[in-house]
């Protein structure tokens, strides 16, 4: 018999109280796990007999460095457009300055890694995340031997968002080049990236060079219905 969500809800928040179990409004399961649990609990969904969670659709990182801070106004559209798009004063990166007071300080548990699990005995589908202490080197214990599809997702995560997973066999970058510098997904890495390549037909090979992309702006067109005032001759 397939057991309902508010069931499981009660069930999985009775066998693990720090854990947040909320049912979303597209009818699933979503779990907040402490990282000090985050191995018990997987371990538990894959092989309880009441969540026979078997397979591991996805498994993703995210970067909350901005979370909250949305800079798309679209209540207020004008004409110079959304403010993501507008020109800004960039600091002076050579300019010494010791005092960084006004620099914001990211205090929460920026980095977090999300699972999509889904049941093939009961077709309930589960999301789990969880936070990485540290921000600085964030680092979680590998899935690879509770869901072995595990192993592709957590090396993406490590690539694009630079998470660190123990145990995991073969972490390495799986959609970069083998020299990029940085995390391309993170919030503060720059948009048009540090270097370029291009084939060099006198060397014969691929080389890299510093970005050579003109800084402009790109600001929306708003388009607005005509009044009859301005119909009229």
């Amino acid at each position: 018999m397939k057991p309902t969500l508010e069931s499981l809800q009660h069930y999985l928040q009775a066998q693990y109280p720090t854990v947040q179990v909320v049912i979303t409004p597209q009818r699933e399961l979503q779990l907040d796990v402490p990282a000090r649990n985050w191995i018990d609990v997987c371990h538990f969904l894959r092989h309880d007999n009441r969540m026979r969670l078997e397979q591991l659709i996805d498994l993703c990182g995210v970067d909350y460095l901005s979370y909250g801070q949305s800079e798309w106004d679209v209540a207020d559209v004008s004409a110079t457009g959304f403010s993501r798009a507008v020109t800004r004063e960039e600091p002076d990166p050579f300019a010494f300055d010791d005092d960084d007071s006004d620099q914001p300080v990211f205090e929460g548990q920026r980095f977090a890694v999300v699972v999509q699990l889904l049941s093939l005995k009961y077709n309930i589908r589960v999301r789990a995340r969880t936070f990485c202490e540290d921000n600085e080197q964030p680092q979680l214990p590998s899935l690879i031997h509770i869901w072995q599809a595990a192993n592709w997702y957590e090396r993406e995560a490590f690539d694009l968002y630079g998470i660190l997973f123990e145990n995991h066999p073969d972490l390495r970058r799986l959609l970069t080049d083998y020299g990029f510098v940085g995390h391309p997904f993170r919030k503060d890495f720059t948009l048009s990236g540090h270097v370029e390549m291009r084939y060099d037909p006198l060397q014969q090979r691929v080389i890299y060079e510093p970005v050579t992309i003109e800084p402009r702006t790109l600001v929306p067109r708003v388009i607005r219905a005509a009044r009859d005032s301005d119909t009229k001759g």
